[in-house]
């Protein structure tokens, strides 16, 4: 693998390609038809070519088009069941590797960036890559006080390669479209693209990472690595092992999915709260599952490891508190309530009037993980959610199409969304309402009281749909304590010096 592919023509060539090799799948799908074989062996081999060439071609190019691709493989989930294979597949790869830089190039950006005497920084460095992502690849390495830590070295060319996939992607984002249920891209591909300044600005991240070191220090149930050193382009932190979220939704047992979706669901929720910032690029490669500190212990105490801070939104007030009271509201049947605070915070138009009735029938089948004390994630139960708001011929599409998305509330709908899409993936069991009751603001009537319930909607039996967890084998158990070094961005528990650094409309968003 050669350079990051740099030149726009070249990129844009690749892009390009994807439209009309879709356009040229079809005809050969029509004359296959024409020609006897049966409609749906055409159909599921036309999406096995299309996810081959699609997610081969962005994981070749990184950059932007990679991001795009990680951005869309927590939502395999919502794909009907008969084509979701060739695409779980191909995004899957797209959330733990790409196509590595080559060594010389590495080197070159860190004598750039660290000075012509980097080595000495380092007892030990390896040039093959652990990780290789969309704007960085990451290695592994000592430093030189001896701790093991994650070197992440940023791609000749990034921004601009981001800049250039993300305003090609947009282009033809509609094609895109039929790849995930339910979903309109082009929203996602807007605000990645609006992002990129801070996704490539390694001083943004490394602050990020800090405070949530800092914050997460004690914590028993969430590890942040912290930052060892930054400069313009390279960022190193501590190392982290574990198992990677991927291979946990592969392959692990139903108590190690469980756990780590009841730690996603934790992180997801008390993070704003502890740091007023929301890390918003939940998909499984950014996690790991650790074991507890004490030896032997059961699931019930691993810990989830967090990384990556390059993107966040930050919220110095935590979640907006109109969240939780509106999802309080919802569960309490008060149409009128939960309409009134959505027209305040503007998803109604002034312009628009709707049947608050109508609008609480549309909202409640996306709340119910939070009516039950336990809710089970499963694909089954967000494909039937993308498909009922996916259908043109549906009440819930044609009202969400009425409904407006206010941009103060565009990134936390996105990350709730890939959260959700990864505890479908899971297919973990979750106590999302105790989630909710401890750390969302407006959720309880009174967050000082004696943690009640709070009207919140009663308690009841867990939602079943009738399909096993997500994955769920009958391979052994995945072992964090014996488990080898993440093959992913890695990084570890804080615990030394840190270095000074050296040059330190709603329909249409992500869900519809």
């Amino acid at each position: 693998m050669s350079d990051l592919p740099r030149k726009a023509v070249t990129r844009t060539a690749k892009l390009a390609a994807l439209p009309l090799g879709f356009a040229g799948r079809t005809a050969l799908g029509l004359g296959k038809r024409i020609g006897g074989r049966p409609a749906e062996m055409i159909a599921s081999e036309l999406q096995q070519r299309t996810a081959e060439q699609l997610f081969s071609t962005l994981g070749q190019l990184k950059g932007g088009a990679m991001k795009v691709g990680q951005a869309l493989s927590v939502f395999e989930s919502a794909l009907p069941e008969e084509i979701a294979g060739p695409y779980r597949a191909a995004l899957t790869k797209l959330q733990e590797a790409a196509p590595p830089m080559p060594s010389q190039s590495v080197h070159t950006a860190l004598e750039k960036r660290l000075g012509s005497d980097w080595r000495d920084l380092f007892e030990e460095f390896e040039d093959k890559p652990a990780a290789a992502a969309s704007i960085g690849q990451v290695h592994r390495a000592v430093w030189h006080d001896g701790r093991e830590v994650a070197v992440k070295v940023q791609y000749p060319g990034a921004g601009e390669a981001l800049l250039s996939d993300l305003t090609q992607l947009g282009r033809f984002a509609r094609l895109l479209g039929p790849l995930i249920p339910g979903m309109d891209i082009k929203p996602l591909i807007a605000e990645l693209r609006d992002r990129v300044s801070e996704e490539l600005d390694y001083a943004l991240e490394a602050q990020a990472q800090r405070d949530h070191a800092a914050e997460f220090a004690d914590d028993p149930d969430v590890v942040i690595p912290d930052v060892v050193h930054q400069g313009s382009e390279v960022l190193v932190t501590e190392w982290m092992d574990g198992v990677p979220l991927s291979e946990v939704i592969a392959d692990g047992t139903p108590e190690q999915r469980d756990r780590a979706g009841q730690l996603l669901a934790r992180f997801l929720f008390s993070g704003t709260v502890r740091t007023g910032l929301l890390h918003a690029d939940p998909h499984p490669g950014n996690f790991r599952l650790l074991p507890g500190k004490a030896e032997g212990g059961g699931p019930e105490q691993w810990r989830l490891g967090v990384l990556d801070f390059g993107t966040v939104d930050r919220l110095p007030d935590g979640l907006p508190p109109l969240i939780g009271a509106a999802l309080r509201g919802a569960l309490e049947g008060d149409a009128e309530g939960v309409y009134a605070m959505l027209c305040e915070a503007g998803f109604v138009r002034e312009s628009v009037e709707l049947d608050p009735d109508a609008v609480l029938d549309y909202l409640v089948p996306i709340i119910e993980p939070a009516r039950a004390e336990e809710f089970t994630f499963t694909r089954g139960w967000l494909r039937t959610q993308a498909a009922r708001i996916a259908d043109p011929r549906s009440p819930a599409h044609q009202l969400g199409r009425q409904l407006n998305l206010p941009p103060a509330y565009l990134l936390i709908h996105r990350v709730t969304l890939s959260t959700i899409g990864v505890l479908c993936q899971l297919g973990a069991t979750v106590r999302l309402r105790e989630e909710l009751r401890d750390w969302l603001p407006g959720f309880l009537p009174d967050r000082d009281g004696d943690g009640d319930d709070g009207g919140g909607g009663g308690g009841g039996d867990m939602a079943e749909d009738g399909e096993p967890g997500a994955g769920e084998s009958d391979a052994g158990a995945l072992d964090p304590s014996e488990y080898g070094p993440a093959d992913g961005p890695a990084n570890g528990p804080a615990n030394g010096a840190v270095e000074e650094p050296a040059d330190e409309p709603f329909e249409k968003a992500a869900g519809r």
